[in-house]
């Protein structure tokens, strides 16, 4: 097998089981692309798989990055493109999965802003600006500069906003710039397969997963961040499950409009991920509800690999 496969989808669609049964059938290694469970500590929220559901398959780029660091796409892209280069080079299949779509991007496509140079001092000045007058005076900076970056970034993602921001100054292009007509990597072939589940049944996938979550201990996972001083000011607590449980902890919320805020912010992720991998002009799409067994599905990916390479498409 010489390409690299791409398992892709909303969250709780069912990726992971998928991806493992996969790898098992072609001798792979998974490449994650979800930009939550890079991160240590943070494990319940990402739902990132446990040793025991990884079932002796290799897993990359899990559990690396301290939760008070910051971590890019372009930090992502030139990580995942080595690994991806070593899994090769050992004669195995590389399997990207995950929900991330900007780190999915990154890897399908020539990313030109990724590539682009830091200015830590401009940088600085945007966060001191954040820090000093609140997370909207940059939105509106990035809103006169580039209003199709801002109404896709919202103001709280202050390191998207002040990474757009930084784009604009070191290149004189608004960051969207970027985003129109990628251009497809030649850095490997690629089959990128989309798991899609009807609105009902991902819904309640969804809400269940939550439950599992906190029936797990999402509460004590994310105390014990907070009492190590990990709390809303780092990247990693962005992240959907995160910041919610910080926001009842800080009395925002009760628990009840809390766990309702939560299963609501998951469900609404859900549907920018679908909206975002319906982009994609190549994907195979597979749903999942027409399937009774994890075998089956994957057999069905394997079938449309093996059609896509008699076609010649590949």
């Amino acid at each position: 097998m010489d390409k690299v496969i791409f398992i892709v989808g909303p969250t709780a669609v069912g990726k992971t089981d998928v991806s493992i049964q996969l790898a098992k059938a072609l001798n792979g290694e998974i490449v994650s692309a979800d930009s939550v469970q890079i991160y240590k500590k943070l494990n319940i929220g990402s739902a990132k798989p446990t040793p025991e559901e990884m079932d002796g398959i290799p897993h990359h780029l899990l559990d690396f990055v301290e939760p008070d660091k910051s971590f890019s796409v372009s930090d992502y892209t030139h990580l995942a493109k080595e690994v991806i280069r070593e899994i090769r080079s050992r004669g195995k299949t590389a399997i990207v999965a995950g929900g991330t779509g900007l780190y999915v991007n990154a890897l399908l496509y020539d990313m030109d802003f990724g590539k682009t140079q830091s200015d830590d001092e401009y940088r600085n000045t945007l966060e001191k600006i954040a820090e000093e007058k609140g997370n909207e005076a940059l939105h509106q900076m990035l809103e006169a500069i580039d209003p199709e970056a801002a109404e896709k970034i919202h103001a709280n993602n202050l390191r998207r906003v002040i990474r757009a921001l930084e784009v604009n100054k070191l290149t004189g292009k608004p960051m969207s710039d970027f985003a129109s007509d990628p251009v497809p990597t030649d850095d490997y072939d690629t089959v990128i397969i989309g798991l899609t589940r009807s609105r009902l049944k991902l819904y309640g996938r969804i809400n269940k997963r939550v439950d599992i979550m906190l029936s797990s201990g999402l509460l004590e996972e994310v105390k014990k961040l907070k009492n190590d001083g990990i709390d809303g000011r780092y990247q990693s607590m962005q992240g959907i499950g995160y910041k919610e449980v910080l926001d009842y902890l800080d009395d925002k919320y009760d628990f009840d409009t809390m766990l309702t805020v939560l299963k609501q912010s998951s469900r609404r992720y859900a549907k920018r991920q679908m909206t975002w991998f319906r982009r994609y002009k190549d994907m195979e799409w597979i749903d999942l509800d027409k399937f009774t067994s994890v075998m089956d599905i994957t057999e069905e990916i394997l079938s449309k690999i093996k059609n896509r390479e008699k076609e010649g498409d590949l």
